[in-house]
């Protein structure tokens, strides 16, 4: 007998769903793609690393007992011995030490304690970084290391709302401008223009100088909230400029003109394929913009505007234009400048060094991870 034939097999388009496998969502594959990419960078790993160790210190900071305000509680009295009523015991350099467990300060800063790796010092010691004072009669001091600690969520809390609702903004405006255009996209520009011409640090000054002196920005979170906003102001229309640059090229590619076929409408197009292919230029700028945000903000501390309630404030900005009160002896900027030209004036190294390398460290996290992502992101970069 003949054998029958063997049945044909099954086409593929008739192979079930269920046995072909579920379709992988297309946003998990593309967040996957890219820390694939992103991955391979190192330089955006060390960054990521950084970032996540400063972020952990900021979490570690918020649960700690002494807050901020107690900073300035500490106290140094030169020749103490045995400390006493929580002081720390002192002795200018070219004396002798009066006992074991005194700090050596330069002649006539007797708060102005240097880092040491001695666990010996001190009933609040050790002070591992040193400290910073006002002036060379303050008995107070500031610990850096406490300061640097207790100032991690704030430079990175303050300086991320800043930039980031600054290029939100900025992101929307740009984004809406360069799509658009015509008389929509004129009349963004000329508000833009405006904005770009007010001098960032003087509008911030000027509002600072206006509107603390208000009973509704006493409290301090009004005031935190009062900078933030003063700083968003004036940051916004850099990121509106570069966006609006870049959505005037992607608004001519194919896919947004076969979009625009298949009949999306324009707010459509402004979310799903301007903004998401728009969005890589500003990576960069905002990698460089979160380290400049703690340097102005010391700059105003050093300028002596009432940032914040009190100048132990822990924010690294602020630190850094600490130190130079300190070593001029002296609380404002004149006295300051009037110091050091015309009289004695000592710097101690380590006043601006640790401050000044948290910020360093936090920039350049920061500018690794951006460039990083703007790779990984954009697939004309991707290698």
């Amino acid at each position: 007998m003949t054998e029958a034939p063997a049945p044909l097999a099954e086409p593929a388009e008739a192979v079930p769903v269920a046995r072909r496998g579920r379709r992988p969502n297309p946003r998990i594959a593309q967040m996957k793609r890219t820390w694939y990419f992103l991955r391979r960078n190192t330089l955006a790993m060390v960054g990521i690393v950084i970032l996540v160790i400063f972020i952990l210190i900021a979490i570690y900071a918020l649960f700690q007992p002494i807050p901020w305000t107690q900073l300035q509680q500490e106290c140094a009295s030169s020749g103490l011995y045995p400390p006493v009523n929580g002081c720390l015991c002192t002795y200018s350099s070219g004396t002798v030490s009066p006992g074991p467990n005194c700090y050596q300060t330069p002649s006539g800063y007797p708060s102005d304690i240097a880092p040491t790796i001695d666990f010996s010092h001190g009933t609040l010691g050790p002070l591992p970084l040193g400290s910073i004072t006002t002036a060379p009669s303050n008995p107070t001091f500031y610990n850096i290391y406490a300061g640097l600690l207790r100032g991690s969520d704030w430079s990175l809390g303050v300086s991320v709302a800043i930039v980031g609702t600054g290029a939100l903004i900025g992101l929307l405006v740009g984004a809406i401008s360069g799509f658009f255009g015509g008389w929509v996209d004129e009349a963004l520009m000329r508000i833009v223009d405006i904005f770009l011409s007010i001098p960032q640090i003087l509008f911030v000054i000027i509002v600072i100088a206006v509107l603390v002196a208000l009973p509704v920005f006493q409290p301090f979170g009004m005031r935190v909230a009062l900078l933030i906003v003063g700083f968003v102001i004036v940051w916004w229309p850099f990121y509106a400029r570069i966006v609006r640059g870049q959505v005037l090229v992607v608004r001519e590619q194919k896919y947004v003109e076969a979009a625009k076929a298949s009949g999306a409408g324009g707010g459509r197009l402004v979310l799903r394929h301007i903004i998401p292919n728009s969005v890589y230029p500003i990576f960069v700028q905002m990698s460089l913009d979160v380290g400049t945000i703690p340097l102005l903000l010391g700059t105003l501390v050093y300028l002596g505007f009432p940032v914040f309630p009190t100048i132990y404030f822990p924010e690294w900005g602020s630190m850094a234009a600490l130190s130079v009160y300190s070593g001029a002896g002296a609380s404002t900027f004149t006295d300051a400048l009037l110091t050091c030209q015309f009289g004695t004036c000592v710097i101690p190294w380590w006043q601006f060094l640790f401050p000044g390398l948290m910020l360093f460290l936090y920039a350049i996290s920061v500018n690794f991870l951006a460039d990083g992502l703007r790779d990984a992101l954009d697939p004309r970069l991707r290698r």
